[in-house]
């Protein structure tokens, strides 16, 4: 097996263990405080994010990258599981958005999701640190790069956790990106490769059940995915100029879905919405999200 294969090897078959287990912990008491309902109604639990977790970190340690690189990516991607696990066990509905646990934050109020949003910003700083390394290097990256690179891995897992709104979206995404930040098309291995592989491989292992609307990311798995996919892009690209194209397109898309409903963009573009549905349970007839009757004009 390929250098490149073996994360995602790795991460989908630790990530099939993980949700065989996180099924057997849904049937038990543990199991009931991740037990959730989704935009349908349906029962599902929460558990696949921490089966998506431990799978991707699977994947990060057997990395073919320095050390280093391998200790950045799992730190940046630890913290963001754990915070957005705490999220979705202790979070409220108060304060909802980028907008509102900041503006909790400016009046002396910690939420949940303020907690995460400064905990997963400092983790995704030291990982990129750690990642980037070069401390005694004289072309070391300077404070500003360290700052636009920690804030590549934090934004890349808040929009992963803004799509994980209807079954496989985010997941579909973690794969494409993945697949782009990888290297698609490009024969040969390339510096993404190996995380990208890692995301990709627990994130195919948890898109059926994903689908057929047994479990979701929550904001434990949508959180790791992100951080691992912005790592990723660290790996890929050591240019200042191309992380702040990366990350002015996150600021530009973060802001954005303060204002826009993400899914009403989706559902109103062709080709994004065949994609959006594919594999996706048909809603009931009469539902919000099911597709609208054909109009009918009347007679003479």
């Amino acid at each position: 097996m390929s250098a490149r294969a073996l994360p995602a090897a790795a991460a989908a078959a630790t990530t099939g263990l993980a949700w065989a287990a996180a099924r057997r912990l849904a049937a038990r008491p543990a199991g009931e405080r991740w037990a959730r309902t989704n935009h349908r109604g349906r029962p599902l639990t929460l558990l696949e994010g921490p089966a998506l977790a431990v799978g991707a970190l699977a994947g990060v340690a057997v990395a073919s990258l320095p050390a280093r690189a391998r200790v950045g990516a799992a730190l940046a991607t630890a913290v963001a599981g754990a915070l957005g696990a705490v999220d979705d066990l202790a979070g409220s509905a108060d304060a909802r958005g980028l907008r509102g646990h900041l503006g909790a934050l400016a009046r002396g109020r910690v939420t949940t999701g303020g907690l995460k949003v400064v905990g997963i910003g400092l983790g995704g700083l030291v990982g990129a640190a750690v990642l980037d390394g070069r401390g005694t290097d004289p072309d070391a990256p300077s404070v500003l790069d360290r700052l636009v690179a920690g804030a590549v891995v934090a934004g890349s897992a808040n929009l992963v956790n803004l799509l994980d709104l209807r079954p496989g979206r985010a997941l579909k995404a973690v794969l494409l990106l993945g697949h782009l930040v990888g290297g698609a098309g490009v024969p040969g291995s390339r510096p993404g490769a190996p995380l990208a592989s890692a995301g990709a491989g627990a994130a195919a292992a948890l898109l059926l059940p994903d689908l057929r609307e047994r479990g979701m990311l929550g904001d434990c798995g949508a959180n790791a995915a992100g951080a691992l996919l912005g790592c990723a892009v660290l790996t890929r690209t050591r240019s200042r100029a191309a992380r702040a194209a990366v990350l002015t397109a996150l600021l530009a898309l973060t802001g954005a879905s303060e204002r826009v409903s993400f899914t009403r963009v989706i559902e109103a573009t062709p080709g994004l919405r065949e994609l959006d549905r594919l594999g996706r349970a048909a809603p009931p007839a009469g539902s919000p999200t099911a597709p609208a009757a054909p109009a009918t004009t009347p007679g003479p």
